[in-house]
């Protein structure tokens, strides 16, 4: 059997389709010219690669012959990587819950030639299975209602169509922007809360870093203890989960159960960017060693195991390995004590390790008690206990490290770049790393070089040594933006406040709405689809609306741009409906909100950045949480940096260093170092 199109793709998701008996189409004009030519639907089919029912249902039908003919005879069929392509998945996937109610990934949804969807849904089964029609049985319906109800298809697509895109429009609402907002913020993540567990809503449980950094803020702002035990609970028995790779570091997707044992096993780069601030925060508000125990792991296994050696971080990591969910990451108790020998009781009682297993028969590490509990129990020091613990951790992944790994996605996408940059950066400025700096400017370098057009635009993806490809996205500068203001508060390197302006000129032509204000999620140039819509809601990953407010707010601090400001507000007032009533919603948005509000500091040294009073001064107010705070640093005779950064202007330096400290259109006495 010949390979089909999907031969010549980048996305390792589609080239795990390539040899599928079914006669795949990339998403692209030659698949939905022949649609309209021989008068067919479309079969969009949508996931990513380390989608674990995605594999499922390849392997149940489209790698059944019988399957793969019956669609090669009736529809075009198109496969499309969520990943590469939101903008499609989003507009479907709208479709999908409209429909059904529900919506996930594998997405499978039925399209008239002009890209109308009429049927959708998720995973379909091989057969009736799960209160779920069989995938054949589904084709077949489609099939027969387009020869026989061709009209009543067309309608129904039509007002489909209709509906999706009035569910990405977003009208101003009424509403205060005030810091009312953030306290029914906190009472409706509160409403949702999990006292025992930590966590929001039931099982199956997802991470939700946003609206943890944004508790982390109501408590900053308020004093608000409870705010900042919800964000406290949730960020222990996450870390301490299953959820959590107690060997190797970072999280995985999610947890299936409400405890935070069984995860999703599939590792994705923007999880672990987002809950990488959520615990570096944590710990500048509470100096509790732990959170920056879990950023160093988890951060550490990005470097490990997703860092290209060019330079930018790979996409995600399957959660299969031999064909089974979860086998590269789990235990079994004689395996365990075969490695540790006379250690294995200690690891044992501290992982949670059983003969029996606490999932099928196996063993996901977890840990039940704080490191200061256990020590205690077992009548250890505090740092013999975690050196111990640390030894039997290396000796099991070094094991582990020789088993067959699972799969790696290992395109590049800039929006995730952009959030792992900014982590890498953020946890710089507290912990002090080279390595994090160095590896933020690495990637950051990357994408400027690797990414961005000769004209200035960014582009979405590449993979390998293909050319960059696909129009960015408003996510893809918004996340970039944000991060080259976090690397320059890390490095005090203009260049990347110049890149970031540039960048958000760019971003302001091509999706700033001019009549409704915000942003638009696809530019002005882009391909023309069924809808446009501005992404309103954060999902896993925060909202591009909410993303490019935080930055322009942080860039316009830094370099007087009003205009830049101006933008930002406008968005904040678009969003009032939201920020009202669905604040839990647009968490990321509420986050912004909360920097607006401030009042903000800056903070301007003016001097040598290599006196250690300069160092001991900036290093001061790095370890302390201070969210509405900029800060900028230049060294005496650089011209340039005035030019960029107004706020060095007519600010002599005084001693080896000199501290500016202004807030609202109040400065303070110069402070000399």
């Amino acid at each position: 059997m010949q390979p089909n199109r999907l031969q010549h793709e980048t996305s390792p998701y589609l080239k795990q389709h390539a040899n599928n008996p079914v006669d795949w189409y990339p998403w692209g004009p030659e698949a939905l010219a022949l649609a309209k030519k021989l008068d067919r639907p479309i079969f969009l089919s949508v996931g990513y690669s380390a989608c674990h029912w995605c594999h499922v249902m390849e392997h149940e039908s489209f790698e059944d012959p019988e399957i793969g003919a019956l669609l090669n005879a009736n529809v075009v069929s198109i496969k499309v990587d969520r990943e590469e392509r939101p903008d499609i998945d989003q507009i479907y996937m709208a479709a999908t819950q409209i429909m059904t109610r529900q919506g996930g990934w594998p997405m499978s949804c039925f399209l008239t030639p002009d890209l109308k969807p009429f049927y959708c849904g998720t995973y379909f089964p091989p057969k009736d299975l799960y209160g779920r029609p069989s995938f054949r049985r589904v084709v077949e319906a489609i099939m027969e209602a387009w020869t026989n109800r061709r009209e009543q298809i067309v309608a129904q697509a039509g007002e489909l169509a209709a509906d999706v895109q009035t569910s990405m429009l977003l009208e101003p609402g009424a509403g205060e922007l005030n810091d009312k907002t953030l306290r029914n913020a906190a009472q409706q993540i509160r409403r949702r809360f999990d006292p025992q567990y930590g966590g929001f809503g039931q099982a199956p449980k997802f991470p939700h870093p946003m609206e943890i950094r944004l508790l982390l803020r109501v408590s900053h702002r308020f004093g608000d203890d409870d705010a900042l035990g919800m964000a406290r609970t949730t960020l222990d028995k996450m870390a301490r989960g299953g959820i959590y790779d107690q060997l190797g570091g970072g999280f995985h997707r999610y947890s299936t159960d409400a405890k935070w044992l069984v995860p999703h096993f599939e590792k994705m780069l923007y999880d672990n960017a987002l809950l990488t601030p959520a615990y570096v925060e944590a710990f500048q508000a509470t100096g509790d060693p732990f959170y920056r125990q879990i950023v160093e792991e988890t951060l550490g296994y990005i470097l490990r195991e997703m860092t290209s050696p060019l330079g930018p971080f790979f996409s995600t990591q399957d959660a299969d390995s031999e064909g089974v969910e979860g086998k590269f990451f789990v235990w079994s108790e004689a395996e365990i004590r075969t490695v540790l020998g006379d250690d294995g009781d200690f690891f044992c009682g501290v992982m949670d390790v059983s003969h029996e297993g606490n999932w099928e028969e196996s063993n996901i590490l977890n840990r039940s008690r704080p490191d200061e509990q256990e020590a205690k129990m077992l009548g250890m020091p505090l740092d013999a206990f975690q050196e111990k613990l640390r030894q039997c951790s290396a000796k099991l992944l070094a094991v582990r490290g020789k088993r067959i790994w699972p799969g790696r996605d290992e395109k590049i996408l800039t929006s995730w770049n952009g959030l792992m940059i900014a982590a890498f950066a953020q946890a710089y400025q507290v912990l002090e790393n080279p390595e994090y700096r160095d590896a933020a400017v690495r990637a950051a370098d990357y994408v400027l070089q690797t990414l961005r057009t000769p004209e200035g635009r960014l582009q979405r993806t590449t993979f390998g040594a293909e050319p960059a490809k696909l129009n960015g996205y408003l996510e893809d500068y918004a996340y970039f933006i944000d991060a080259l203001v976090s690397l320059y508060e890390a490095t005090f390197e203009v260049r990347w406040l110049k890149e970031a302006l540039a960048l958000a000129e760019v971003m302001i032509e091509q999706f700033w709405d001019a009549e409704g204000h915000g942003f638009f999620y696809t530019g002005k140039d882009h391909e023309t689809l069924i809808a446009r819509g501005k992404d309103p809601h954060d999902n896993a990953t925060p909202s591009g609306n909410g993303m490019a407010v935080t930055a322009l707010l942080r860039l316009s601090h830094l370099t007087g741009r009003s205009d830049l400001r101006a933008k930002a507000e406008e968005t904040l007032h678009l969003f009032r409906g939201l920020l009202s009533t669905q604040s839990s919603a647009v968490a990321q948005m509420v986050i912004a909100l909360d920097f607006h509000l401030g009042p903000v500091t800056e903070l301007v040294f003016i001097g040598n950045g290599d006196a250690e009073a300069g160092r001991a001064a900036v290093r001061k107010i790095r370890q302390g949480f201070q969210p509405h705070t900029v800060v900028a640093f230049q060294e005496k005779g650089d011209a340039e940096a005035v030019q960029t950064i107004p706020l060095f202007a007519d600010r002599p330096a005084q001693k080896a260093v000199t501290l500016y400290r202004c807030q609202g259109q109040t400065c303070e006495p110069p402070i000399a170092m």
